[in-house]
C-alpha cells in the first residue's frame, strides 16, 4: 500500500472517531451513555418489530450476555425500556422501549441522522476509493 492509502485510512479512522464522539455528546446531553443509545438503536431497529430478547440485544451489540442484563437493567431503571417474559419460550425476556425511551430515542435518532447527512459526502469519497481493489504493490 502506498503513504497516500494509509493517510485515507488514518482520515477515515478519524472521522468514524469523531462521530463516535459526536453520538457520546448527543447521548450524554439526554442522560444516556453513547452504549444505551445504542442499545435503543438495536431494540427500535431490530426486525421484530422492536422487540428484542437480550441474547439478541447482546449479539447485536457484540457484548456478553451478562453486559446485555446490566444494560437493560439500567435502562428499564431510568424508564426507557420495560421486559416482560417471551410468550413463546417462557425462557426468554423480551426488551421493548416505553413511551419515554421512544421520544428520547427519536430526538437522538434525528440529530444522528442529521449528522450522518451532513458528514456523508467525505464518507462517499472515503468508501468510493475503499470500494477499489487493493494495490498490493
Amino acid at each position: 500500500m502506498k503513504k497516500e492509502e494509509f493517510q485515507l485510512l488514518a482520515e477515515f479512522r478519524m472521522c468514524l472517531r469523531q462521530f463516535n464522539f459526536f453520538s457520546e455528546q448527543e447521548s450524554a446531553a439526554l442522560g444516556l451513555t453513547s452504549q444505551q443509545y445504542q442499545a435503543l438503536l438495536a431494540i427500535k431497529g431490530h426486525p421484530e418489530s422492536g422487540v428484542i430478547t437480550i441474547t439478541e440485544l447482546a449479539q447485536w451489540m457484540l457484548i456478553k450476555h451478562n453486559s446485555a442484563v446490566g444494560l437493560v437493567d439500567r435502562l428499564e431503571k431510568e424508564g426507557f425500556v420495560r421486559r416482560w417474559p417471551s410468550k413463546q419460550d417462557r425462557r426468554q425476556v423480551g426488551v421493548k422501549l416505553t413511551a419515554h425511551g421512544e421520544r428520547v430515542f427519536k430526538r437522538l435518532a434525528v440529530v444522528h441522522r442529521v449528522e450522518l447527512h451532513r458528514i456523508s459526502p467525505e464518507f462517499r469519497r472515503y468508501f468510493r476509493y475503499f470500494s477499489k481493489p487493493v494495490d498490493w504493490a
